[in-house]
């Protein structure tokens, strides 16, 4: 650890080698500021702390690229916003969020420009409302529409000689076929359908309101598909062709006078070295040494609390090499941040962000009695992200109230369980396992072979009652607010967020802003903080950390999991595979680690409460 901590000081000596003593990085503003905001690649739920040295790095989140739009439609010194896009991955219920809030700011008078060297469906949705789109000489717009697949992985089982026996509570609940099946059930495709519908339908709706057309017109736009930029143009879909020379220069001559274009607005720009000052980097290793401060605030707060990824049980291990497969919503973190918020008075109210495809019967169990427990004292509500399906929508449904996008997948109220048999597999190897089991059930987690008709009624009816206890906590959250009897609605069955409206199964739609604005309103605070929680540690947090073999005061008030989750040898041999596969078909790719995900969860915990898998192209 010495050897990190001297690597990290001779880093730092090197930077401020062309600097000295540390000072705030703040400039004064210009009288015209026009920020901008380029969308590459994908955008985070939640984001890792600001570094207290580097200042905002890495990849940005959701809330803070809303929160800078906000700021700009606050901030008088703002004339108007530029958009450049440049390979952006947003998921659907981001890709709303984003666009209201430039929506937002057009309202108030800004104007937004957008640019980029080509448009695909999902990045014209967004930016069509912009007063000026443009692309690239030679650019194309290809409006083509929604393009979705699901996986389906009996092909290659059968091949291998890996028997899948996989059980389900409810007709559609579909997560266990891509191992059962080489194609969707009727059951399935027909869900699919209504889904995608309802998607499109939203997508043809934002594209129509953001030209100013109407939505026949737009259909008609997705028809066609393919357009140059030329044809574009003339179509109108578009409104100029032109490098990002010419778009600046539009955009100055559009909004007049001096102008400054700022990429970095809003953001923490860290801190900045004084030459002058030649004990810089001795100040900057003290610094260092001393740790992140904890700001401590006495303003009103309100929380949001991320459930992001995989439900699962336990806490992630941030400092493993491994961390970025552990991606996901552990329920012990979970837990203690929302016990944290729960007995601090300064927190008014909680907004639960679920972006989850579900996971763990029991890590769903784990969240959804804490944020019980948040609720006897303050109001929470549910903002739903891109997916809050099965456990996602498990941990929501006893809320005070639930918003979602109308791009939102939720429901897949049901459960599924099951395993894969290898003992054929092996036998093609010439290689055999013998059994010794004391106790008529001792076998049925193992591996070797498909349930017996005893282990498959047992396990069974053990479904039934988790299955049950899921619709009893969504009859009990929802109440008369169901529009239909819960096995009508329940079974497994996915839906759009404004399909789930109509249901009943949400309240209203809308995004993070408008789950946190009603929080305000229910508790009457009007100056507050936001607070994200549960908080990520930063590098030299972590190093920090380890370093003194500290512990914070929440892990000694309760007792916590200290296990890392567990990594499966599937998981960690297709992380080093993926690289090589990534290159020409990453999309599919992400499935097939989405699908290695759920049996090694499903290994770990025999009933699972997850939605099925499909990859959607915008």
């Amino acid at each position: 650890m010495k050897s990190v901590w001297f690597g990290l000081f001779l880093v730092a000596s090197g930077w401020v080698s062309s600097g000295g003593a540390v000072q705030a990085a703040e400039e004064a503003k210009p009288a015209n500021i026009v920020p901008v905001f380029t969308l590459s690649g994908s955008v985070k739920e939640t984001a890792l702390p600001d570094d207290p040295i580097f200042g905002a790095i890495g990849t940005e989140s959701l809330r803070s690229l809303v929160s800078r739009v906000d700021k700009a439609r606050e901030d008088k010194s703002v004339k108007g916003v530029v958009i450049l896009m440049s390979g952006a991955s947003l998921g659907t219920a981001q890709l709303e969020e984003f666009r209201a809030a430039l929506d937002r700011l057009k309202k108030d008078g800004k104007p937004v420009f957008a640019h980029s060297d080509d448009l695909k469906f999902g990045g014209f949705a967004l930016v069509s409302g912009a007063k000026r789109v443009s692309v690239s000489p030679t650019g194309d717009v290809w409006v083509t529409g929604l393009y979705g697949e699901q996986l389906f992985l009996r092909g290659l089982l059968d091949r291998l000689g890996v028997e899948p026996d996989f059980l389900t509570c409810g007709d559609y609940k579909s997560a266990g076929e891509m191992f059962m099946r080489t194609s969707s059930s009727p059951e399935a495709k027909k869900m699919h359908d209504w889904m995608f519908d309802s998607l499109f339908e939203r997508f043809v709706e934002m594209i129509a309101t953001g030209r100013g057309v109407p939505a026949e017109k737009a259909r008609n736009w997705v028809a066609q598909g393919l357009f140059s930029a030329e044809a574009a143009k003339e179509a109108g879909l578009i409104d100029a062709i032109e490098d990002r020379y010419e778009f600046s220069n539009a955009v100055r001559a559009e909004l007049g006078g001096t102008i400054k274009f700022d990429r970095s607005y809003a953001k923490n720009k860290g801190q900045q070295i004084d030459l002058n000052n030649p004990f810089a980097a001795l100040q900057l290793w003290a610094q260092i040494l001393e740790g992140p401060k904890v700001k401590k605030s006495n303003k009103d707060a309100i929380a949001i609390v991320h459930v992001d990824g995989p439900i699962m049980t336990g806490k992630a291990d941030p400092s493993s090499p491994f961390s970025a497969m552990e991606e996901g919503a552990y329920s012990e973190t979970i837990r203690k941040a929302l016990d944290k918020v729960a007995e601090d008075s300064k927190v008014k109210g909680v907004v639960l962000r679920v972006t989850s495809p579900g996971g763990s019967v029991v890590a769903s169990e784990i969240i959804l009695r804490a944020t019980e427990r948040v609720k006897a004292k303050k109001p929470v509500v549910v903002s739903m992200g891109d997916v809050a399906a099965s456990g996602g929508y498990y941990v929501s449904c006893r809320s005070e109230k639930i918003y979602a996008d109308p791009t939102t997948i939720t429901g897949s109220i049901g459960v599924i369980s099951g395993k894969l048999a290898t003992a054929k597999m092996w036998s093609q190897f010439g290689i055999n396992f013998e059994a010794n089991k004391r106790g008529e059930k001792a076998g049925i987690l193992s591996g070797g072979a498909k349930f017996t008709e005893v282990e498959r009624k047992e396990l069974q009816g053990w479904m039934d009652e988790v299955y049950g206890q899921f619709k009893k906590h969504v009859t009990d959250g929802r109440g008369d607010k169901l529009k239909k009897p819960i096995d009508e609605i329940a079974g497994g069955r996915v839906y759009t967020g404004r399909q789930a409206l109509e249901l009943g199964l949400v309240d209203e739609l809308g995004g993070l802003n408008e789950a946190i604005a009603y929080v305000a309103n229910k508790t009457g605070v009007k100056d507050y903080e936001i607070r994200s929680l549960p908080q990520s540690k930063g590098l030299f947090e972590e190093l920090l950390g380890d370093l003194t073999g500290s512990s914070s005061k929440e892990e000694e008030k309760t007792l916590s999991i200290e296990t890392a989750p567990r990594r499966s040898s599937f998981e960690m041999s297709l992380k080093a595979l993926g690289p090589a596969v990534d290159g020409f078909d990453p999309a599919r790719m992400k499935l097939i680690r989405q699908a290695i995900r759920y049996i090694d969860l499903m290994q770990q915990e025999q009933i699972m409460m997850v939605s099925p898998l499909f990859h959607m192209e915008l």
